[in-house]
């Protein structure tokens, strides 16, 4: 083995929670710009493309201005905004502190591993995301779309 081979053999790889931080960050940077840069204010963020090109609401339609209430802890204006959102975000937290968590302290090698996620809740998640992108663009569903 030559001394280049060496090296590179012995090249530190990043931490595991590299990646977990590194989202944690990006998501911490957004909701900070999100909070001072108002999105409810023409100009300052493009419009959905779906929005613009079929003119009805995506399921992430509002997802910015509902941020921008939590910065600001106004939940019942984020419910306006992207309901959806608000009820899945105690998921998306909940999933991140356990991917944060793992990756920080991961199991023993010689631990039986967890069983997966059953695949069933993905489509559950599936069902209810299209089902509220359905409903929120019929007119008994205007309650859904962006305040």
């Amino acid at each position: 083995m030559s001394a280049e081979e060496t090296s590179l053999s012995r090249r530190r790889r990043p931490h595991p929670a590299a990646a977990p931080l590194l989202v944690g960050a990006g998501g911490l940077a957004g909701a900070a710009l999100l909070h001072f840069v108002d999105p409810n204010e023409p100009g300052h963020y493009p419009t959905c493309p779906w929005l613009m090109i079929t003119g009805t609401w995506c399921p992430g339609c509002g997802t910015m201005r509902a941020v921008h209430a939590l910065t600001e802890f106004d939940v019942v204006g984020a419910l306006d905004m992207n309901p959806l959102f608000v009820v899945l975000l105690p998921f998306i937290l909940y999933s991140y502190g356990r991917w944060l968590y793992r990756s920080v302290r991961p199991a023993p090698p010689r631990t039986v591993p967890r069983k997966a996620l059953n695949p069933i809740w993905l489509y559950v998640l599936l069902a209810a995301i299209l089902g509220f992108w359905l409903v929120r663009n019929l007119p008994f569903g205007a309650f859904l779309a962006p305040g």
